[in-house]
């Protein structure tokens, strides 16, 4: 039986649970090693360098975000062609996100080199936190194409059934990470520049390992050039459902242009700090959940495909209660111990003093996380990029870059972090309302194929 093949045929659970933990471990291998590189960075380089850290990152991931959204929509489509046994399209999808990724983001890192200091200053590299930002992006910024294709495969070797090989795309760059750190900012002393070229590396090194794995024949896909050659109809179809992700990450990036910008206005270079280590901390505690949701898509899209539409709702469901019961843990943990998580990034009293409250209260409403998160990733999955687009948007666009804007003159800073848990409150209730409602559509669905069948027989 071929990997992808099982997802049309196992117990939901069992299935969910194979494709969620190895997508959770690496997310968690992931989030780690940027716990680590941030504390390296808190503690032996400076707190301006983890507020160079918070400025960067949304530049190199807005990047590398053309990757993740053609992987991402070529993805959905090859899950669907495998479940139809429509292999030639398949290939052909996989050779046209290829071309696009290696097209789109090479292009926009040569631009980005010519713009440094602008795109720097957009995003709040001011004050204190602009040289080292301004070290940190030179280097990093050769390095997204790499991050690009491997976010790419990471999501093309899911849809394939492959959950453990799209694990180790996660988990190789986390382990050189984690081993170059304390090499280059300790030992060599390069600071700053020492995590740009340990975070460069590991990116080069998740490319290698993915392009290894369609080389080595062990993929299902096949890598040929002559799919290379960009479709039409498919570039469309992949842009339509991955442009659910890369508006997603571009709103994402709008709001950190928007955030920083408001941090600075309310609480100067420290507070972009203060944000620097929540980031962190939301990577880490929210990777079990993401790992879910990156678990429930290939199935539901399996499944959707082949028209088994009492395992698609079930998958729904099962994904919604597993999610839910692990945001509720992350919730206490967070309620519970915020002092002593701060602590391990800094030693700088005032940044830790700030920290504390500022992250119990952006996590306040994170139960409701896995509602928002499935309830967009079912539309995704199944080719609905409108709805998908829309759900996606809900929390930072519609919600929380609103709210950091209407808040901060009423309630100061405080505004800024409240924001959050208003946001994920309001972004929960829409999505669920419309998940319900397509719930029952699928429903409705199956109900009239199987009276369709009984008439038939």
């Amino acid at each position: 039986m071929r990997k992808s093949d099982q997802l049309g045929q196992e117990s939901i659970p069992r299935l969910l649970f194979q494709q969620a933990a190895p997508a959770s471990v690496g997310f968690l291998i992931m989030s780690i090693y940027g716990i680590v590189d941030t504390i390296f960075v808190g503690r032996y380089v400076g707190t301006m360098a983890i507020g160079a850290i918070a400025v960067v990152m949304p530049i190199t991931f807005l990047i590398s975000s053309i990757g993740m959204a053609i992987g991402v929509g070529g993805a959905s489509i090859i899950s669907r062609a495998l479940g139809a046994e429509d292999r030639e399209k398949a290939n052909l999808t996989f050779g046209n996100q290829a071309a696009l990724t290696l097209l789109l983001a090479v292009s926009i890192v040569i631009l980005g080199s010519f713009y440094t200091d602008e795109i720097l200053f957009v995003f709040g590299g001011r004050g204190d936190i602009l040289p080292p930002a301004q070290e940190y992006f030179t280097i990093l910024l050769y390095s997204v194409p790499f991050l690009a294709w491997a976010m790419m495969s990471n999501n093309v070797i899911r849809s394939e059934g492959a959950s453990k090989i799209a694990m180790f795309t996660l988990i190789v760059p986390a382990v050189v990470n984690m081993i170059l750190d304390p090499i280059l900012i300790i030992g060599l002393d390069w600071g700053i520049a020492g995590a740009a070229w340990a975070t460069a590396f590991s990116y080069m090194a998740s490319a290698g390992f993915t392009l290894w794995f369609f080389m080595s024949g062990r993929s299902e896909l096949r890598l040929k050039l002559s799919n290379f050659s960009l479709k039409r109809r498919i570039v469309k179809e992949i842009g339509s459902i991955g442009g659910v992700t890369l508006a997603r990450q571009g709103t994402i990036s709008v709001l950190a242009i928007i955030l920083n910008n408001t941090l600075f206005t309310y609480g100067g270079e420290i507070s972009i700090s203060v944000y620097g280590i929540i980031n962190r901390v939301m990577m880490f505690a929210n990777f079990p959940v993401l790992g879910v949701t990156q678990g429930f898509m290939p199935i539901v899209g399996y499944n959707y495909g082949a028209q088994k539409w009492d395992r698609v709702k079930k998958t729904i469901n099962t994904a919604i209660k597993s999610g839910s019961v692990i945001a509720l843990g992350i919730f206490t943990c967070i309620m519970l111990f915020a002092d002593q998580i701060v602590w391990i990034f800094s030693n700088d009293p005032e940044l830790i003093q700030k920290t504390a409250p500022a992250l119990r209260k952006v996590f306040l409403a994170t139960p409701l996380l896995t509602i928002q998160l499935i309830g967009s990733a079912y539309f995704q999955a199944i080719g609905k990029a409108l709805p998908a687009l829309l759900l996606t948007l809900t929390k930072q666009g519609f919600f929380l870059i609103p709210l950091i804007l209407i808040l901060p003159p009423i309630f100061n800073l405080d505004g800024i972090w409240f924001s959050f848990p208003v946001a994920d409150i309001m972004a929960a209730s829409i999505t669920y309302y419309f998940l319900q409602r397509e719930i029952r559509k699928t429903i409705n669905r199956f109900m009239n194929e199987k009276q369709d069948a009984l008439i038939e027989a």
